[in-house]
């Protein structure tokens, strides 16, 4: 598959508020030239310094501004915002340290980067403004001048960690509302429960950086247990369950079904306290003390550092969610949210699984019929047709021209009613959508393409493709789709078939050559209705030598 993909899905900065940020920067650095310039009344005693330094902070911020509006940079990192807390102490210190309004420039860093990036860097910048002070404070020459910024570096580390903190929050309040969001949406059923419970766990994987997800469901009534891990490993791909019986797995069975668990290996040995096993009952506001060791024989078991894990509450059976993390702890207030996605997307799973096995056996209902309806009104109109050309042929004299052409037509015919019969047949028993069939049959028809129209089509499967047996079966209805528009609506002798799965994405690329001429528009109805039935997007391409490329992408 080619790199350039229009549908590959990335995590991008928000310009809009990047081109806000650096014009209230430049706002700003304005103002202070301004101030400097006028300076009205007198009252300010500022030196011709300060007036140069901020006059090169103001072309510091009309350049990053520029860079904005022409789309040379993307959102501001983080390096910006300590350059700025090093353009502030400057003009700090020019301005003469006894202005106290001057240190209100810092918030403008504090705030931008708190409501940016969260809590960390929000304190990393407010502690960074308050050594600038700190350091003008030194500087400075009278001593009422110093303890002057001495107060206010004292204020600007108590609101700037306050601001840092709420910056942090709403940051990671918007980031548990786009996950909410993400694992809520309902799944087509044509990729099935395990892609869509393998999806779930890698996603929350991923939110709470951690090494792995592990999900134990009861098997019905059952005392067996089914066993998902999501790692980075298997990321993108569709996990199959492992059937346990619960004695292979007391740790992670040790727990009860109404508790919510919270376990940090402390860092150091003599501080118990620090770390330890916590759990939350149902209905209960106060976290306590888990009394056994199973939290630490579980970390121990799993390599790992900490872990957070939540109970599911299912219509049948019983089961339990974990988080284990070799490198960092995890908070109360993780294992809280892990508890309200646990409330909130295991009930829609369950439906999933309902209505995945209403349409399988629905489908297989289907199949049946439609089996019947083929053999009766298809194949046997071919078998008639077959039985017509050999009559034909054996009629005709040995030195008739068109025995060449009777043989082919009889040729096809024998291999067409041998593929209607063969797929009746796995239609039938349920077995046409599997993946082998489905690469088995995309070659067969590039073949027969190849052989009855000589259109050479090369098809290009990766071995990593996995996907449902439905979904297989869409996929193999748009590629022959495609092959057929090749074949019926350009004179192009060579086409390119390419379907891969990358980055939780299945890519089909449906390719013809050019004659040199341009291509005319053209949009394929059936693809681009397959496609959206599927929630995915089909982008049309026309290069300049007149050949047509389909680039079609299915979320999985």
């Amino acid at each position: 598959m080619k790199d350039e993909n229009a549908f590959s899905v990335q995590l991008t900065s928000d310009t809009a508020d990047a081109a806000m940020v650096c014009g209230i920067r430049l706002l700003l650095a304005v103002f202070a030239v301004v101030i400097c310039v006028v300076n009205p009344g007198g009252d300010v005693h500022l030196s011709d310094l300060a007036t140069v330094v901020c006059g090169a902070y103001a072309l510091h911020s009309a350049a990053l501004f520029a860079l904005m509006q022409i789309r040379l940079s993307s959102m501001p990192g983080k390096a910006i915002y300590w350059y700025d807390v090093g353009w502030f102490g400057l003009i700090v210190y020019y301005s003469g340290s006894s202005n106290g309004y001057v240190f209100l420039l810092f918030f403008f860093a504090i705030l931008a980067a708190s409501f940016q990036f969260g809590f960390r860097e929000g304190s990393r910048v407010t502690l960074m403004s308050a050594a600038a002070l700190m350091l003008v404070a030194l500087l400075a020459q009278a001593p009422e001048q110093r303890w002057h910024l001495l107060w206010c570096t004292s204020f600007l580390l108590a609101l700037g960690h306050l601001i840092a903190y709420w910056g942090g929050m709403g940051l990671q309040q918007k980031r548990r509302l786009a996950l909410l969001r993400d694992v809520s949406r309902l799944s087509n059923p044509r990729f099935g429960i395990n892609h869509s419970l393998s999806s779930v766990l890698e996603k929350n994987r991923v939110f709470f950086r951690a090494s792995s997800c592990i999900l134990v469901l009861q098997d019905g009534d059952s005392d067996k247990w089914l066993l998902r891990t999501a790692t980075a490993a298997n990321a993108g791909t569709s996990i199959e369950p492992v059937r346990l019986c619960a004695s292979a797995m007391p740790a992670l069975l040790a727990f009860a079904p109404e508790h919510s668990v919270l376990h940090v290996r402390p860092r150091l040995k003599w501080w118990p306290w620090m770390g330890g096993t916590r759990v939350l009952g149902r209905g209960c506001s106060k976290w306590r003390r888990f009394g056994g060791d199973a939290g630490e024989r579980l970390v121990e078991l799993l390599e790992a550092r900490a872990f957070i894990s939540a109970s599911l509450r299912l219509r049948k059976g019983q089961g339990r969610v974990y988080l284990m993390s070799a490198r960092h702890g995890f908070s109360k207030a993780d294992a809280l949210f892990l508890k309200h996605i646990v409330a909130q997307v295991f009930p829609m799973m369950e439906n999933i699984e309902l209505l995945d096995r209403l349409a399988s056996e629905a489908g297989q209902r289907e199949r049946q019929k439609i089996a019947c309806d083929l053999h009766d009104s298809t194949l046997q109109p071919y078998i008639g047709l077959r039985h017509g050309i050999s009559a034909v042929r054996q009629a005709a004299a040995p030195d008739n021209p068109l025995i060449d052409d009777l043989d082919k037509l009889l040729a096809m015919a024998t291999e067409v009613v041998g593929d209607m019969r063969h797929f009746v047949k796995n239609l039938n028993s349920g077995q046409l959508r599997k993946e082998p069939e489905l690469l088995l049959a995309l070659r067969r028809q590039a073949e027969q393409v190849r052989q009855f129209y000589d259109i050479d089509i090369v098809l290009r499967v990766s071995p990593a493709i996995e996907v449902s047996d439905r979904l297989a079966a869409e996929v193999f209805q748009i590629v022959s789709e495609g092959i057929s528009n090749i074949r019926k609506h350009t004179r192009a002798r060579h086409g390119t078939i390419e379907v891969d799965c990358s980055n939780g994405w299945l890519q089909i690329l449906i390719e013809n050559e050019g004659d040199g001429a341009p291509a005319p528009a053209f949009t394929p109805s059936s693809i681009a209705t397959r496609t959206a039935a599927l929630g995915g997007r089909l982008l049309v391409k026309r290069p300049g030598d007149g050949g047509t490329s389909l680039q079609i992408a299915i979320p999985l």
